[in-house]
């Protein structure tokens, strides 16, 4: 029998926010088992690119990662969108279809550095790749540029291995400028977005990729 997702479902129904919902799971061991094989999964992901980082460094005498942000999806948000796919909220379901409850941010010095990195883990013999969606070839109509890779990875512990879904967003320092600025007009004012600011935050996306492609070049011309 599915048990209910958190045992918050009632609760979520009545608005909690996160914190009470955090306050409400702080005794939930099934849902502590669970998160901790994302949580053990973010710091395996986290070490693998830091030793491929180190690594280049050594070879070219560079660093092809700026930063690296990780975050688990908080319960109301996993709920919410359990809810709009209209999945059965339990454990066993949103491990199954939620691929992202564990999310990996890398900023990433130039365009070249994001698909070195994302050949690099594909070539894991040991990390399955679920889903890849290559934003940067292809940008999506409002500019936005992004590599993003959903894998399964394995977790080792005292008495099990297990293979945790993680999601990976590779893009460069302008990307992510143009990114994280695009966020916050479009979502965090609540600014109404006409044809005018679309245009102009494409034009805006269409100028950090010429920035990438110079920087890339000169990057060449350097070394």
């Amino acid at each position: 029998m599915s048990e209910n997702l958190f045992g918050l479902t009632v609760a979520a129904d009545k608005g909690l926010d996160d914190l009470q919902c955090q306050r409400l799971l702080s005794e939930n061991r099934r849902y502590q088992e669970v998160m901790l094989q994302y949580r053990c999964a973010l710091k395996a992901l986290e070490s693998r690119l830091e030793i491929l980082n180190e690594e280049f460094s050594l070879q070219h005498d560079r660093n092809p990662i700026e930063s690296m942000k990780s975050r688990l999806k908080s319960p109301s948000s996993i709920m919410n969108k359990m809810h709009k796919r209209g999945l059965p909220l339990d454990f066993p379901t949103m491990q199954a279809n939620i691929m992202d409850v564990a999310g990996v941010r890398v900023i990433c010095s130039f365009e070249e550095d994001v698909f070195f990195l994302a050949k690099c883990l594909k070539d894991q013999s040991d990390i399955e790749i679920v889903t890849e969606k290559d934003y940067i070839s292809n940008p999506k109509p409002n500019g936005y540029r992004s590599l993003h890779l959903t894998i399964r990875l394995p977790v080792f512990f005292a008495e099990k291995e297990i293979h945790v879904p993680v999601e990976i967003q590779l893009r460069t320092i302008a990307m992510d400028f143009w990114a994280s600025l695009e966020h916050t007009i479009r979502y965090k004012k609540n600014l109404p977005i006409n044809t005018k600011i679309e245009t102009e935050l494409k034009e805006c996306a269409d100028s950090s990729r010429e920035w990438d492609s110079k920087m890339e070049h000169l990057l060449h011309i350097l070394t």
